[in-house]
Formats: C-alpha cells, structure tokens, sequence
C-alpha cells in the first residue's frame, strides 16, 4: 500500500474531523501496545473506517489498515478506501497480507467482529452474542481471533525454525517478505478491544441529504437513511467517544502441547493448510472472540438516553408519569449501583439533580421529544402512555436509525447484565419506595459534599466548627407543606437556623442546604460560580419536593436570589420569600467587583502576586461569615441577581419581599424595581426598620418571622390569592392591612 497516500488521506480525514461539529474524546490511550495489534471494534457506521483509523494512527504511529466490505469498492469510495489502508473483504490475499503486515510491523490492523454495520445494534440474544441482521442471527466473526493466532503461530515457528532449521526458515521469510527476523522475535500479537458511542442518538434530514436530492438521480431509501444518520452524526454536536480496552496478549493461548508440536513441526507448511491443531485453535478463537466482544461492549459510554429508553422499556405499566420516570432515572445515574467498571458519560460525573427540578439541560426534554416524534410514547394529561411493541419489537434493519432510534439505545446496553438488572429493580419498584430511597440519597450527598469540602478548604483558625456550615432537615408534623430555607453569601446554614426552627414550630418541614463555597473557607468560595450555588438550592428543593406535596421556596440575601431563581425555573413552587435579597449592593467593592475580577483573571497568568483575590469582611456575624471576601465570588453574586432580574417575569407562585430600610448592605431600590417587574397580583413587600442586614437573627427578628409564616400559610391554604401591598416601616405583620 501507498504510505504516502495513507497519510495525505490521513491529513484530509483530520481536516474533515475540524470541520465536524462532532467532539471526538479518545480513552484508553495509555491501553494501545507497542507490536502487533489489531483492533477489534463494533461497527454502526461507516465513518468508523475513517474516524477510527485516523485516530488507532494516531496512537500507534504506524499505518492502520482495515478490512472493508467488498460491495464499497463497487462505488466511488473503493478509492479512498485504498488509500487509507482499507482492504476488501474479497480479497483472496487478505489473511496471508494481514498476518505479513502483522509480523514485519508494517501496520496495525482494524477488524470488525460483527461482520457489517449493526444497525440496529442487537447484538446480544438470551446471554449470548448473537448478531440480528434481517430477521437472521449469526455469532460474532472468528476472523480477528484467528489472524491474530496464526500471526503468533508463524512468529514462534519463525523464531523456532531460525535456529534449528535454515531451510524452512528461508521459506517462511520468503513467503511473508521478512528482510530482518530480529525485530520480529523481539515483539508478540495483541488484540485491543475498542468500542465507539455516539450520544445523542440521532438521524434527520441534514446538508448532505439536502445536496443528495438536489443532485443526484435515483436516491435510494438505503442512502437516504445512511445520510441522515451519518450526516447527523459529521455535521451536529455530537459527542463520539473512542475508547481503547485493555491489550489481550496472544502468546499465552498458545501454551498447549498439540499447538506446540506444530509451530516446531520441521517440514513445509502450508499457509491454508488444515494442521492437527486447527480444531483446537478454532475454539480458542471462539472463545477469544466471546472475550473480547465482551470487552468491546462494557465499554459502551452509558448515556442518560441509555438510562430514560431502558428504564422506560422495563416499566410494568403503559401508562407514566414523567416526573417518576426522571426519578428512576436519576437514581440510576446518581447512585451507579451496577459494577465499578463501567464507563459512563461525562455529563453524569455529578449526580444530575437538574432531572430533580428544572430539567434545564434539556436531557429528559429532548428525549421526551424524540420519543414523541417516533411515536414511542403519546401524551395522556400530564402522563404518557407507551407503544411497548415499539422498546421490545425489532424494526426494519435499515431504517431503524430513523424509525426507531430508542430501540437502538435499548440494545446498546443489553449486554451490560448488571446495569440491566439494577435498571430493571428501579422501573418496577413503588413509586414511595423510589420516592423515599432518592431522599436519602440526597439528604446523604448534601452531608458528603460538605464533609468532602470541609475538610480539603479547613483553614485552622479561620474556618469556622463543623456544625456552622452543616446542612441540616427538621421534620414536620405532616407532608402538606416543606420549604427550602437558603442561606446567605459567605454565611452557613446556621444563619438561617433561628428562622428555621421558627417555621417548624409551625408544622412544617424546613432543609437548609450548603451553598458551594460556604461553611468551609474563601478559598473554597473563591472557586465556585453561581451554576454551584444553583445546584445546591436545586438539592434543598429535591429534597423537600420528594418529602412534601407542596414546596415553599425561601433564603435571606444571596439566599434569597437563588430562591427567587428556584421559583423561576421550577412552576411547581407553591410560593417563594425573598428577604433583603441583593438586587443593588452599597458597597464599592460590589461596583468595582466585575473590574476586579476580569484584571485578577488575565494578571494571574503573568504576574500572578499582583492579582488581589480577596478583599477584608467586616461580619455582623462573626461566628458565621468569612473574613475575607472573593473578589470573584462578589461578580458571581451580581451575575446571579441580574439573572434573577430578567427572569422576574416568569415566576407564576406567590412573592414575599422583605427587606430593612436601613440595611448597610443592600439598597432598597434594586428589590423594589424587581418587584414592580413582578407580572403578579399576588405579591407582597414588607419594609420592616431595622439598621442592619441580617435582620432573621437576632434582635428584632420574631417580626420578620411571623410575617414570613403568615405568608406561608397564606399560600398554602385553600383561598383566594393574596392581595398585592406594601407595608410601611415599623409595621408589624400582625397589624399589616389585609
């Protein structure tokens, strides 16, 4: 084959790579040996020849060759084939080229077990694997297996006949082109095991479909369907993971006396020819190909598509829920409870609360709307009922990329037996179990992230005792009402525990998360973003939404915006209390915040000691609050309360302002424009005379409690909406106008 070909090919593959949209992330890397190699992979598209190649290449800087099916090279695309190192599958030299290249170290070899595109990706029947392909099975090729013993054969024979028998060495030389045996006896043959998952699973008219009907004749329904699949996955954001197994060493399998007789066997043998040992290399070669399809398929990147279409086919009822579908799948994904050595998507590193709550990665959103589409399920009232023939029935093999992706996802992890037996456990148990078992878990990560934090940003006489910034969960007298109670920037649950047990006393359950960043040290919150914030308040509200049937949202200043987020994003919350929430901050720091942060961003990488990360924090809570103040976390601080601003307009529930006329922090003002942007009748805002910021603690603080419990049970009871007020300074809620 033409190397320089091979590699001006490679540079236009690579060209074509940067120009995709698709992110390739390539695994394993470290698992590629020096020596013989083939690579054995599962096949569901043909991109695969190319992406593959370019990137086995890549790591074993040497050409990579491939067997490709023989109907290609019938059309215009024989020719790139030829030039990457494709070689058809009707190639009567085929075996005898591969095991050459192998030996000399001319090329690695790419091959693919299942014998064509799977399509479909059944692969897997009754506990073994079996390929499905037109309404036929057949078990995995051999082929892979057996080249990458006969290479091993032909090496050890070639080592053995070099020493005790010239001539039949000069005859294997010559028969496999070698010039220097050394190099050869100074290696062995190993298979790797690859696998390539494509997420998200899609197929739809693109470009190249666009320019197929435009100008060419005669498109068949086989190319239209091959485009839209493949077109998809070049030219939309896709993420492609590339992930290289551990190398199966050949040699080993070798080790058996019947072998052994063979490879030292003096006389002339035949390079096809039927030996005393074939029969059992033949099983050894079953059982290699088992190993490693095995391999190939642990190595499936679960997705959180894998988990919605799977768990969605296990389920024992037509008829769902939504929300206790996204559950199941959120406990399957944040517990992992299937073996360690699974892979799974990067998006699933942290516990995907937002499936919880606002579902704003969209992950559950697209999915829904694919399964829609396809008529996989169908909307009945808030509840959806499937088509099980549709999760369970195989579809036309060369349209089911387009009909039926879901089935695809199914398939795709069907041979992980343990993830389908937890998958399976968490469609079929009761809704309360899986209710309850999800509370635990997150009650349990608050504590394990905190735990986590504490002890790795611990700063000795700095860092306040460990119950400061515990979160922590009072208990109702019932289920009706729960609220999520959200501290404040650079304070800790225990600033809003007056207030909490206050609400409790009332009946009602009160979970005080830990933001990010706080109960621990300013270096800790120096490193988060207002995304973390987010998230924690996503964990109290899980929390208390799985707890309770009606869910008041709550928090004290930067508490307070991340409260009046979680009513904006989430149309559940019943109602939300914002007290002197930052809208508009007094301090010059707070203006000079974004200036200041930007300058610390680009003077770190060149002078890092000129960069001021903190500033000095004079606290009314000393026993709570840092001392020193991010810079960084300041900017956060007004990102989030901008965001909140714009959002102002979506938030449906019941709205308690409370703020202090005289606060030495926030500026009344920003509060009162956010709350005329209110598109609401039931609002309220309550300016109470205090000289202070943290007016729920402390001196003073019982009025403000009891306006805020007047509040929440107001919005919880069975009447008419609240009117819209403000009250003046001083006035007590109890005296406040109806």
């Amino acid at each position: 084959m033409n190397r320089f070909a091979y590699q001006t090919t490679g540079l236009a593959i690579r060209t074509i790579t940067a120009l995709s949209k698709a992110a390739i992330h390539v695994h394993g890397r470290e698992n590629v040996p020096d020596g013989s190699v083939i690579f054995v992979a599962n096949h569901f598209t043909r991109l695969e020849t190319l992406i593959l190649t370019y990137n086995a290449f890549q790591l074993s800087d040497k050409p990579v060759w491939s067997l490709a099916a023989a109907e290609l090279y019938n059309s215009s695309l024989g020719a790139l084939l030829d030039k990457v190192g494709a070689i058809s599958t009707h190639n009567p030299d085929r075996d005898r080229l591969i095991v050459k290249s192998l030996l000399t170290g001319e090329a690695s070899w790419i091959i693919y077990p299942e014998g064509r595109m799977v399509k479909n990706k059944k692969v897997f029947d009754k506990g073994e694997y079996l390929i499905t392909f037109d309404g036929k099975k057949h078990p995995p090729h051999t082929g892979a297996a057996s080249l990458a013993l006969r290479t091993e054969f032909y090496r050890q024979r070639l080592k053995k006949m070099y020493t005790d028998h010239p001539a039949e060495s000069k005859r294997l030389m010559d028969l496999f082109q070698v010039d220097q045996p050394d190099p050869i006896f100074e290696t062995d043959t190993s298979i790797v095991p690859v696998n390539i998952t494509y997420y998200p699973l899609r197929a739809r008219e693109n470009l190249l479909t666009y320019l197929a009907d435009r100008f060419l004749d005669n498109v068949t329904d086989r190319m239209e369907e091959e485009l839209m699949a493949e077109g998809t996955i070049l030219l939309s954001r896709m993420d492609i993971d590339i992930r290289f197994g551990k190398p199966i060493r050949v040699s080993p399998l070798l080790d058996h006396p019947v072998i052994r007789n063979d490879i030292n066997n003096p006389r002339n043998i035949g390079f096809d020819e039927v030996l005393p040992s074939t029969p059992m290399m033949r099983n050894i070669a079953r059982d290699l190909t088992n190993r490693y399809m095995r391999a190939i398929y642990r190595m499936t990147t679960v997705n959180p598509e894998h988990i919605f279409a799977t768990i969605l086919k296990y389920l024992p009822r037509k008829r769902f829920s939504p929300v206790d579908l996204k559950r199941r799948a959120f406990l399957a994904m944040a517990e992992k409870k299937a073996p360690p050595d699974l892979f799974f998507h990067h998006d699933m590193d942290r516990p995907p609360l937002h499936l919880l709550t606002d579902d704003r990665h969209h992950w559950f959103g697209h999915f829904k709307g694919l399964a829609v589409e396809k008529g996989i399920i169908k909307p009945d009232g808030d509840h959806f009922i499937k088509d099980q023939s549709k999760l369970t029935l195989l579809s036309d093999f060369h349209r089911v990329r387009v009909e039926n992706p879901v089935k695809i996802m199914i398939n795709e992890i069907e041979p992980m037996t343990g993830l389908q037996k937890q998958l399976r456990t968490l469609a079929r148990l009761p809704g309360l179990w899986i209710k309850h078992r999800a509370r635990r878990f997150l009650i349990e990560l608050g504590e394990r992230d905190f735990d986590r934090d504490y002890q790795s940003f611990y700063i000795e006489g700095e860092s306040r005792p460990r119950q400061v910034g515990a979160p922590f969960l009072l208990r109702g007298r019932a289920r009706k009402t729960g609220i999520v109670l959200i501290h404040g920037y650079m304070a800790a649950p225990m600033e809003v525990a007056e207030l909490a047990r206050y609400l409790n006393r009332q009946g009602w359950w009160v979970y005080a998360p830990r933001v990010k960043g706080h109960g621990t040290s300013p270096e800790d919150l120096s490193l988060r973003s207002r995304q973390d914030w987010m998230e924690s308040a996503d964990l109290g509200y899980a929390i208390i939404s799985l707890s309770c049937r009606k869910t008041i949202a709550g928090g004290f200043s930067n508490g307070a915006g991340l409260a009046l987020d979680l009513a904006a994003r989430i149309p559940d919350i019943t109602a939300v209390f914002a007290v002197c929430p930052p809208f508009k901050l007094h301090s010059a720091t707070a203006r000079l915040a974004p200036a200041m942060d930007m300058w610390n961003r680009i003077i770190s990488r060149v002078r890092p000691k000129m960069a001021r990360q903190f500033v000095e924090n004079n606290p009314e809570n000393p026993d709570i609050n840092y001392v020193r103040n991010p810079v960084s976390g300041v900017s956060e601080l007004e990102k989030l309360m901008d965001q909140v601003m714009e959002s102002a307009p979506a938030i449906n529930s019941p709205v308690l302002l409370v703020l202090a006329d005289q606060d030495p922090v926030v500026d009344e003002k920003g509060a009162r424009q956010f709350f005329d942007s209110l598109a609401l009748d039931n609002k309220q805002y309550m300016l109470f005379h205090f000289d202070r910021h943290g007016i729920i603690r402390g001196q003073g603080s019982p009025r403000v409690h009891r306006a805020i419990g007047q509040f929440v049970r107001s919005s919880t009871a069975d009447s008419s909406p609240l009117p819209r007020h403000i009250l003046k300074k001083d006035t007590p809620p109890d005296e406040s106008p109806a």
